[in-house]
């Protein structure tokens, strides 16, 4: 499932002038004028940043013809880093809309991206299958629309993507006989993001990427000879730093905003999980299950969120609350042996709702915030577990989960077609929350069963409107 997340930011400035009164008659002296920021022409940048597969993955054995034996989601979290190059036209009205933005834009990114803990069907003694999938590299060439307020961007992007993705599947029965898929795989790319200038020809962004490089196929050919079909999705969360090339921008500094006071909002978004699971043989006879996976729910989200800063001249401080619910599912992963009339263990994981509580530390350059947070985390994980060993077992675990959280974003004015008031900001953020890991048993006829655990770590990215109660956060431009 395809995560969009919608990131909503447009501000202005605002220039001043003040006369005296002079007793005598004199020249009159106009203030500098304090062009409109143009973001037309010419970038070329770094990035770096976070992300991690989603890749619904079955293996079938091909001879019994007995429908799907494994069903698991391959993701490995890894960092990433590269660069990007674009050129950007600014129009001053289309369609009513004032300052849109169009854009080209290429990158091209190194990953730590691996999935190599991962085992189904028994992964016991000589029973088992183990995968190992690499993303090592990936590459994207994109659109980009957006509305501009000044020295703040708001975009949507999109296009062709492409990376290299190898997978190993080695069966236990004989490693030797392992089989390696390996291409360079096509496909597209969507997402969207808020960029804003740090001060002369430089400006900072953050963006999400979502990446479709279609379905990996083909046959194993281990002793048991099964069919492989793995749909490649990835999920990327980075910074990036543009120098523009030739770019006019404020030919006069920006006013620094007032962030200090309390403030309330709102927010939405999206959020997707990584949680490692396993499902252990407890005690070992007469079962023997050591399988290893991932549940990896997502979803929409939204909430409020209440907070107040203070400041030290661009130096802004501050504590931030907030509470979300959540639609995050994952109800296709399959342990064992998953073909009818046999499902061993099917789950049905999700997060319903979470909340954090976070300091803030930023820096505000003119009137647009950039920010790091992190604090406390909480939240509700329920699992279902039900299947069928001899006898069916049918059992669900919910569990408030405690944990913390890190990030970081960008805050800047929103004014709306003049909608909005000057006390209204809207910020954009990404979020990693861990919840540590929970421990449960799943019983299984009496005394027997299975040690199930998983691991909760939550990736959200999500738009926010505040209102500030103090004076305006924005001087129009």
């Amino acid at each position: 499932m395809k995560k969009i997340l919608i990131a909503a930011a447009l501000v202005g400035t605002g220039v001043s002038a003040q006369a005296a009164d002079l007793a005598t008659k004199a020249p009159i002296y106009k203030a500098p004028v304090l062009a409109a920021y143009n973001w037309t022409g010419f970038y070329l940048g770094v990035n770096a940043g976070v992300g991690f597969g989603r890749s619904y993955t079955q293996l079938s054995n091909s001879i019994a013809g007995a429908g799907a034996d494994s069903q698991n989601r391959l993701g490995g979290l890894g960092a990433l880093g590269g660069g990007q190059i674009g050129y950007n036209w600014q129009y001053g009205n289309i369609l009513g809309f004032n300052n849109v933005v169009f854009g080209l834009e290429a990158d091209i990114q190194g990953t730590s991206f691996r999935d190599d803990r991962t085992c189904a069907i028994e992964c016991v003694g000589a029973l088992g299958v183990a995968y190992d999938q690499k993303l090592d590299w990936f590459g994207t060439v994109r659109g980009r629309v957006g509305l501009a307020s000044g020295p703040v961007l708001t975009y949507f992007t999109g296009g062709f993507a492409y990376g290299g993705v190898k997978t190993t599947i080695t069966d236990f029965a004989a490693p030797a006989l392992a089989t390696t898929f390996s291409d360079t795989r096509t496909g597209w790319t969507i997402g969207s993001g808020v960029e804003a200038a740090l001060g002369g020809n430089w400006t900072g962004k953050i963006e999400y990427l979502y990446l479709d490089l279609g379905t990996q196929t083909g046959t194993a050919l281990l002793p048991n000879s099964y069919v492989y079909a793995s749909e490649i999705r990835e999920h990327i969360f980075r910074l990036g730093l543009n120098y523009r090339i030739g770019g006019t921008g404020l030919y006069a500094p920006e006013p620094v905003a007032n962030w200090a006071g309390w403030y309330i909002g709102g927010n939405f978004g999206g959020a997707t999980a990584l949680n490692r699971s396993s499902l252990v043989s407890q005690p070992t006879p007469p079962l023997l299950v050591n399988e290893q996976f991932n549940l990896t729910p997502d979803g929409w989200l939204g909430g409020g969120q209440v907070g107040y800063n203070w400041q030290a001249a661009n130096w802004v401080f501050g504590l931030e609350a907030d509470i979300q619910g959540s639609t995050q599912k994952d109800d296709k992963v399959c342990a064992v042996v998953c073909a009818a009339p046999i499902t061993f263990a099917a789950f049905d994981q999700k997060m319903q709702w979470f909340g954090t509580v976070r300091g803030r530390i930023g820096y505000s350059v003119g009137s647009t915030l950039f920010y790091a947070t992190g604090g406390f985390a909480y939240g509700g994980v329920k699992t279902h577990v039900a299947g069928v060993f001899g006898v069916p077992f049918d059992q669900t675990f919910s569990r408030t989960r405690t944990g913390y959280t890190v990030g970081g974003g960008i805050e800047s004015p929103f004014d709306v077609f003049g909608l909005f008031g000057r006390n209204w900001t809207a910020k954009t953020e990404y979020l990693f929350i861990d919840l540590g890991r929970a421990d449960d048993f799943v019983s299984v006829a009496g005394a027997t069963g299975f040690a199930f655990s998983t691991k909760v770590q939550e990736h959200v990215m999500r738009t926010g409107l505040s209102y500030h109660f103090n004076s305006p956060v924005i001087a129009k431009y």
